[in-house]
């Protein structure tokens, strides 16, 4: 790889981080002990939500929440095709099934009208994911929920620092899971937090993150600690690393400014691309309700308009030394998912539609202005040569 190279993605790790590492590791005490205690909290007081449950993943996140409403097998839960393996894996989980719900074209989110549609008697919770950082129709959603007696889990693996109506993230619904994996907009590396409304609710959920213990390691072991613990129900080895959490309490002191770099990069590329004939419009003109954290810029190209498709595009693209991705592959044309479920592509010709032109451009705090230039100039050469 040249010097020249603009990565995908590159992580915003300095001396913040590195000095509550050092003070965590001459602590002694590396995990499930006070500083994960003061990141749940940290992330609680962002969010503005009543309780939050750190754990080691988004997907160990969105599991428990499941698990501690009971779903099961004979269940079904609504989600949607354009997100990562991960929101369907914690369905499969449970034993429950899931039911996917086509997109609207113009965010990537899932489509309140079509999860109506999906709607069943075995229904019983309902997943949107807020796809590139945007958020859902919420409220929409949230009608949906009421009318019908379901929660509303949120996979807002990439939403961290985006609002909706004044309120942040984290504090609309029954239960949100946040991720913290390594190209996050707040990265731990891995690690993950469960924000919810109840506390009895987050207590249950913290149990099945540590193996159904009634009493963590910082209660049995910390000042004035007993030794003595229970085992009340299987649970899962979910918890979260002190050393992870001093990273995330570093991360989150820097997510505003880091966010609103985000947006300048993305405004820069809506600009330059906006009167593009090979280029769609996409999460470009938000509502004053939305702040959008802009955790990936999706690029989506007019293939009508261009000789060439999206593979073709990004290996030029690479060539030209700039790094990018696609997100996502949609739940349905993984052969485990296809297969097991017998999906098939044509219920959901928007999701396909999005998937076979679109490319995540790399959006990140380290990027500077002559990079960003670099991908727009990149972009609008390859384009322009394979014009129609």
């Amino acid at each position: 790889m040249s010097p020249s190279h603009i990565t995908f993605h590159r992580p915003d790790f300095g001396m913040e981080e590195l000095q509550l590492v050092e003070e965590v590791l001459k602590s002694g005490w590396v995990t499930s002990g006070p500083k994960v205690r003061e990141f749940e909290e940290a992330i609680k007081d962002y969010v503005n939500c009543p309780c939050t449950v750190a754990l080691n993943s988004c997907t160990a996140a969105m599991h428990v929440a499941l698990a501690g409403w009971g779903v099961g097998p004979g269940d079904e839960v609504i989600t949607t095709p354009f997100t990562f393996c991960a929101t369907v894996e914690a369905i499969e989980y449970v034993g429950a099934t899931p039911v996917l719900a086509d997109i609207d074209p113009l965010t990537g989110n899932i489509d309140p009208e079509c999860v109506r549609e999906k709607l069943s008697e075995r229904t019983k919770v309902i997943i949107p994911v807020h796809y590139a950082g945007l958020p859902c129709e919420l409220g929409k959603l949230g009608d949906i929920a009421k009318a019908n007696n379901l929660k509303i889990l949120e996979d807002a693996a990439l939403a961290l620092g985006s609002s909706l109506n004044g309120r942040r993230i984290g504090a609309h619904s029954d239960a949100v899971a946040f991720s913290f994996y390594a190209t996050k907009n707040l990265s731990t590396g891995e690690g993950g937090m469960l924000a919810c409304q109840d506390e009895a609710f987050a207590d249950k959920c913290r149990r099945l993150s540590l193996h159904g213990m009634n009493r963590d390691a910082w209660k049995r072991y910390g000042a004035g600690g007993k030794w003595y613990y229970e085992i009340c129900e299987l649970g899962f080895k979910y918890n979260l690393t002190d050393i992870a959490a001093a990273m995330g309490i570093a991360q989150l002191g820097k997510l505003e400014r880091a966010n609103d770099r985000r947006r300048e990069i993305a405004a820069a590329y809506i600009a330059a691309f906006r009167k593009i004939p090979f280029i769609n419009p996409f999460q470009w003109d938000l509502s004053n309700e939305v702040v959008h954290n802009r955790h990936l810029f999706p690029l989506v190209l007019k293939l009508d308009a261009l000789s060439i498709d999206r593979e073709r595009f990004i290996e030029q693209l690479g060539e030209a030394g700039i790094g990018t991705s696609v997100h996502y592959i949609p739940i349905y044309r993984h052969p485990y998912y296809r297969d097991r479920y017998n999906f098939d592509s044509g219920e959901y010709p928007n999701t396909e539609s999005i998937y076979s032109a679109v490319i995540s451009l790399p959006i990140y705090p380290a990027l500077d202005d002559e990079d960003v230039q670099r991908v727009i100039e990149a972009v609008k050469r390859i384009g322009f040569m394979h014009q129609k």
